[in-house]
Parts: structure tokens; C-alpha cells; sequence
């Protein structure tokens, strides 16, 4: 779907169309989530999220435009400064930044409030993609790969202090892009690994791990008897599972807040927290979209929504007000949406004649998907809450900037795609 001639002749209509879609979607469930029978309020009032919202969709219109028009070198140019401000803000929002809900993690404008972390994905990638777009650079190297996982670490690392784990997760979707470079998958391998021994050792008290750990280790060793080479890669595989049960049952018992543990536990273990309390939230929004059916209950005609049953319900759990009010059919159509999204991000940035460009389209698609997944993940009980917003349908400036920012960077690049062959 594209234009012949004029300023935007190479513009990816059929990405517009969809993100002008998926955010007028997001605006009507915003107004849903927050709709009051006895207040005489629409959608325009500035007074509720809705208002709030359509000014932030005003403001990320204009930014579309201004992106659109300067020249598209300036993203890879001045990525290394894009990441040092973004840096710079993450350290400022820890000691500037407003608390809310045990995070400080904003920085509170007054009449906005600035979330740094979402801006810090867009230039961590715009950043890594310069990189790996330098000439010589080969990331099945050990030295790229730690130039390539350090600009990661650093940002997470900041995130993790406020505390917002849900933020910093995001930065894993980089990888995603990495792999695609080039980037050895064990890597990937070695994340879900550590990600299932996580798991199982809030799950299983941590001696019988060790004893389990060790059984399979002497049983490997017993099975290579005759090749004794091998015997010391296996003892070392051991000591890194050892060191990771202890770091879990570290973390769990020394950093992670008892709330963020709850979440967590929720999850696992079910049966052992009460509805009424720790999983409110969680048990509310399940209600929520089981009470929504086949076809929903028509906007507006929400009962747990009416009623605020289901906190953060305009942010976090906004998925819910879609499926209660619209069913199975709404909730499809929106996923079905977010996938043809994703997957014309991923062929746009297929297309692309630079590794620059492909880096990035990449970094959008994986963070794009990460934060659909997780985000409707937690909102059905399947993902620990982690306060990862809906792109284009949870409330907040901050989200839906850096998501329009993100995209259209992509758009713009992409329009000048064979520039970027004539140049190379």
C-alpha cells in the first residue's frame, strides 16, 4: 500500500492505517475503563482519561509529523546522544522522580509526567543498531557481543534501582534483534534457562534442587566415563545452576519487595493467596474478561468496569475492559490487529538495505511484541503483574510517545531505504 509521488510517496500506508486503528480502539476502551453512569462526562472532557488521552493523541500527531519531515540520518547520527540523555534521565528520575505504587520512576511535569524508561528502549536501540551496523563489527565475536550487551545492561540496571521490573524486562527483546545479526543463540538458550531455574526455585525448596542438580550432573559424568574431557564442562554447567538457585532464593529474600514477590507467587502458587487481598487485581480482571462471553456486554455495559472493580483498569488492565465489553470477537479483532502490525514491521524491516535499518526494525517488532505478550499475559493470570502497558491502548503520554516515536522512526527510515543502498 503505497503512494506514487509527493513527501511521503514511500510512506508504509498500511502501518498508518493500522497504528491510527489500534489507537482510536484504545481511546474508546480508555474512555470504557473510566466511564461513570451518574457523571454526566464524554469522551472529550479533559477532566477524565479519556480527555487526558486525546491530548496526548494530538501531541504524538504532531510528533508523526515532525519525525516524518527532518532528515532520516539524524536517527543514526546522533543515536550515541539520543542514549547518553536517556541514561542521564534514568539516573536524574532516582533521585528527582515522583514515587508511585513503590516506584520512582516518573518525573512529574505538572501537566505530564515522564516516564524515561519508555524512551530509553527507543535509543538503546537506535544506539545498538548503530553499532552493529559499523563496518567490522561481528557479533559472533566476544568483544562485540560485550560492546552489544553492555549499552543493555546499563539501562536495566537503572530501571531495576527505581524499582520497575517490568520496564526493565523490555530490554531483553533486544536480543531478538541481536540474533538476527548474528548473535549466538546460546545466549537465548542461557536466558531461558536461568529463566526455569527461577521458576522452579520459587517453586521447590532450593536443597532439593541442589540434590536434584547434582544427581544429574554424576549421571551425566557416569554416562562419559571413557571421555574425561567432558567431565569438567559438566561440573562447571553444575556450579553455574548452584550459583543461580542461590542468587534466586537471594534475590527472593533480600531484594525483591514483598508485593513484587506476591505478584510473582500469584501465579505459581494460586491456591495459597486470598482473592480478597494480594490477588485482587488479578482475580477482578479474570472476572472481568469470563463475564464478557462470545460478544461482550456493549460498550459502556460493563459491570466490573462501571463499578471500578479492577484497579489500574485504564492502564494496566485495560485488556479487560475490551474483552468484557466486547467478547471473544473484540479481543480477536485487536489481536489480530497487533499481529498484522507486528508482522508488517517484521517484513519492512526485511526490506531494509542497511543493517541499521533492519537492526532497528527488528528492536520495534521484538519490543512491540514483548509488551503485547506480557501485557495480556498478566492480565489472564498467565504472567506475574508487572505494569507493562497495552501499546496505543494503555492510558499514558509517556507509552504512547515513545510507541509513536518508536514506529514512525521505522517508517521514516524505511521511506528512504534506497538512499541508504545508494550511500552504502
Amino acid at each position: 500500500m503505497r503512494k506514487e509521488g509527493g513527501l511521503f510517496s514511500n510512506l508504509d500506508w498500511l502501518v498508518v492505517f493500522l497504528y491510527f486503528i489500534l489507537v482510536a480502539l484504545g481511546w474508546f476502551n480508555i474512555y470504557a475503563s473510566v466511564y461513570d453512569p451518574a457523571q454526566n462526562q464524554t469522551i472529550f472532557d479533559i477532566g477524565i482519561a479519556s480527555g487526558q488521552q486525546l491530548l496526548f493523541i494530538g501531541a504524538s500527531t504532531i510528533l508523526i509529523i515532525v519525525i516524518l519531515l527532518i532528515d532520516f540520518r539524524i536517527y543514526e547520527t546522533f543515536a550515541p546522544i539520543f542514549y547518553i540523555l536517556s541514561i542521564i534521565l534514568l539516573g536524574g528520575v532516582l533521585i528527582f522522580g515522583k514515587e508511585i505504587n513503590g516506584a520512582k520512576a516518573w518525573y512529574d511535569l505538572g501537566f505530564f509526567r515522564l516516564q524515561p524508561a519508555e524512551f530509553a528502549k527507543l535509543a538503546t536501540a537506535l544506539l545498538l543498531a548503530r553499532y552493529v551496523a559499523t563496518q567490522g563489527v561481528k557479533l559472533s565475536e566476544f568483544k562485540s557481543q560485550v560492546r552489544t550487551l553492555v549499552p543493555i545492561i546499563i539501562p536495566i540496571g537503572l530501571i531495576a534501582l527505581q524499582p520497575d521490573a517490568g520496564s526493565a524486562m523490555v530490554f531483553a527483546a533486544l536480543i531478538v534483534a541481536l540474533y538476527r545479526e548474528g548473535f549466538p543463540g546460546i545466549f537465548i538458550t542461557l536466558a531461558l534457562s536461568v529463566a526455569t531455574i527461577f521458576i522452579l526455585t520459587l517453586l521447590v525448596d532450593q536443597m532439593y534442587l541442589y540434590i536434584a542438580s547434582a544427581s544429574l550432573a554424576l549421571i551425566v559424568i557416569l554416562l562419559i566415563e571413557k571421555k574425561r574431557a567432558k567431565i569438567l564442562p559438566v561440573l562447571g554447567i553444575l556450579v553455574v545452576v548452584c550459583a543461580v538457585i542461590f542468587a534466586t532464593d537471594y534475590v527472593q529474600n533480600n531484594v525483591l519487595k514483598p508485593y513484587q514477590l506476591s505478584r510473582i507467587e500469584i501465579i505459581l502458587k494460586p491456591d495459597l493467596f486470598d482473592p480478597k487481598n494480594e490477588g485482587w487485581n488479578l482475580e477482578q480482571s479474570k472476572i472481568a474478561i469470563g463475564s464478557g462471553g462470545l460478544t461482550g456486554k456493549g460498550f459502556l455495559e460493563g459491570t466490573q468496569t462501571k463499578f471500578g472493580y479492577v484497579p489500574e483498569q485504564s492502564t494496566d488492565f485495560i485488556f479487560s475492559t475490551l474483552a468484557e465489553e466486547h467478547g471473544w470477537f473484540g479481543c480477536a479483532l485487536v489481536i489480530c490487529l497487533f499481529m498484522v502490525l507486528m508482522l508488517r514491521i517484521v517484513f519492512i524491516a526485511e526490506r531494509q538495505k542497511s543493517k541499521f535499518g533492519r537492526f532497528y526494525g527488528y528492536s520495534v517488532a521484538s519490543i512491540f511484541f514483548l509488551h503485547f505478550t506480557i501485557n495480556i499475559a498478566m492480565t489472564i493470570g498467565l504472567f506475574p503483574v508487572v505494569g507493562i502497558p497495552l501499546p496505543f491502548f494503555s492510558k499514558g503520554g509517556s507509552s504512547l510517545f515513545s510507541f509513536t516515536i518508536m514506529l514512525f522512526v521505522l517508517l521514516k527510515i524505511d521511506m528512504h531505504r534506497s538512499q541508504v543502498l545508494q550511500r552504502s
